[in-house]
């Protein structure tokens, strides 16, 4: 029988194009998570592996939807091996674990996919600073408008509660109004 796992790394990401792919290559059932690959626990590559019996064999569209390291790469390759099953790589298909040379193909694949995730890091990273740099806001928006907290001081300022405040029909919490009174200076107080 020939298992599918597919992985992507959040919520918000796509499964189809991996399932597409498995499902033609001829993956009779797949397993599927949302899940970073930098996390160790795993609950359906756990299954995958765990209903693998001998000659069966363990598909994936490419080798970084497996692992995101060399060593936990070689892991999961051991147990597939132990458990008498093979391995198969749709994006890489020298990656079989039939193949004698198997573990070096793989080792080197690993570090590159390791390399890579490391790149990936620094560019996100440097694009960050680079953002903040142009003033750039990251996280979510302000709760209030300008005009808004500009009101929502006047009336803080004259004594009004934070919950009647936050009743002026904004839609806002008084959550919300605690949370900019918080962090903004009040020359007026």
């Amino acid at each position: 029988m020939i298992y599918g796992y597919a992985r992507v790394s959040s919520t918000g990401q796509d499964l189809a194009q991996q399932l597409a792919q498995l499902g033609a290559a001829g993956c009779t059932k797949i397993y599927q998570e949302k899940v970073s690959g930098g996390t160790a626990e795993r609950p359906q590559l756990k299954r995958a592996i765990g209903a693998l019996d001998a000659g069966d064999v363990l598909m994936v569209t490419s080798t970084d939807r497996l692992a995101r390291n060399t060593r936990d790469l070689l892991n999961i390759l051991h147990a597939v091996k132990e458990a008498g099953a093979g391995f198969r790589s749709i994006a890489e298909p020298m990656v079989d674990t039939t193949s004698q040379f198997v573990e070096v193909i793989i080792a080197v694949l690993g570090v590159a996919a390791s390399y890579e995730r490391h790149r990936i890091t620094e560019r996100t990273a440097a694009g960050r600073v680079q953002a903040k740099a142009r003033g750039v806001k990251f996280g979510r928006r302000a709760a209030l408008t300008p005009h808004q907290q500009a009101e929502a001081l006047q009336r803080l300022a004259a004594g009004d509660t934070q919950r009647t405040v936050a009743a002026l029909s904004w839609g806002q919490s008084g959550h919300d109004i605690s949370a900019f009174e918080e962090v903004t200076p009040h020359a007026n107080r």
